[in-house]
């Protein structure tokens, strides 16, 4: 019997927790009562601690937002974690290489579109010596487990080409949106867009609407792809921008509903960046 811990269960861990095979462990200690309830709904069995997590469990999965990967990863090697650490975050193949160096047995990860709650959404790619032993737990779950060549890296290399892409292309989106507004051009570039992009006005604001609970998690994501392309020898700027439309975006993960586009806009052109108080 596997036994599986998972750090942090979120709405993305939760379903990578209730997805997989044998025992799923997390730990309760510091965590917020919407995650106790999420733990509860994966079917989740509480260590209490990480300490207590690490010493029950044979594989830890980590799915927290990036800019927190290396301390819970640090967190875990400390504790004297011996069994198979997954780092499943949106981080660079870097990033993914210092959390390698912390741990005997190592999985690099990377975790492609929604929560995983219908078949066909959701994958998740492993990358590394064990990847394929792991993998194994999802069979036959609605996740869709792969394996990737190319050693520790190569899962998050694919992670950060892909968001480079799809969340990249939302923040520059939403910029010019924002730049349209300030020149005041707005109305004449939604004309222009219904004749040449049709679909382009609908699309802003739906990635109001969509982008703006995540962003707070966006930004560091941004950063780490911006320090993917900077491995690469190519230019970081792009996600770097990226990063700082998200950050601006950050106050509107406490809101009761999605803003649309015209409250993004103006959060964007906030000088100071916070969104909504």
């Amino acid at each position: 019997m596997t036994v599986t811990g998972i750090l942090h269960p979120g709405q993305m861990g939760a379903t990578i927790a209730a997805t997989c095979s044998g025992t799923t462990l997390w730990a309760s200690a510091g965590r917020t009562a919407a995650t106790q309830r999420r733990a509860e709904d994966a079917g989740l069995t509480d260590a209490e601690t990480v300490a207590g997590l690490v010493e029950r469990a044979d594989t830890i999965v980590s799915v927290c937002p990036p800019a927190r990967a290396v301390a819970v990863a640090q967190q875990v090697a400390d504790a004297g974690f011996a069994g198979v650490y997954v780092d499943a975050n949106a981080v660079s193949p870097t990033t993914a290489a210092v959390i390698a160096e912390l741990f005997e047995h190592y999985v690099d990860g990377g975790i492609i579109g929604p929560p995983a709650h219908l078949d066909g959404t959701t994958r998740m790619y492993l990358s590394g010596h064990d990847a394929a032993a792991v993998a194994e737990r999802w069979a036959g779950s609605v996740l869709d487990v792969r394996v990737v060549d190319g050693g520790v890296g190569a899962a998050s290399a694919l992670k950060m080409c892909f968001a480079g892409w799809t969340k990249g292309s939302t923040a520059l989106l939403l910029a010019i949106n924002a730049a349209a507004q300030h020149y005041e051009v707005h109305e004449a570039l939604f004309d222009e867009w219904a004749i040449s992009i049709p679909d382009q006005a609908a699309r802003s604001d739906g990635a109001a609407r969509a982008a703006s609970p995540k962003a707070w998690r966006f930004e560091g994501e941004m950063r780490e792809i911006a320090a993917t392309f900077v491995d690469a020898g190519l230019p970081a700027g792009f996600h770097q921008a990226a990063a700082e439309i998200f950050g601006r975006m950050t106050g509107f993960r406490a809101a009761d509903a999605p803003p649309d586009l015209d409250t993004v806009i103006a959060a964007l052109l906030d000088a100071d960046g916070v969104g909504p108080s």
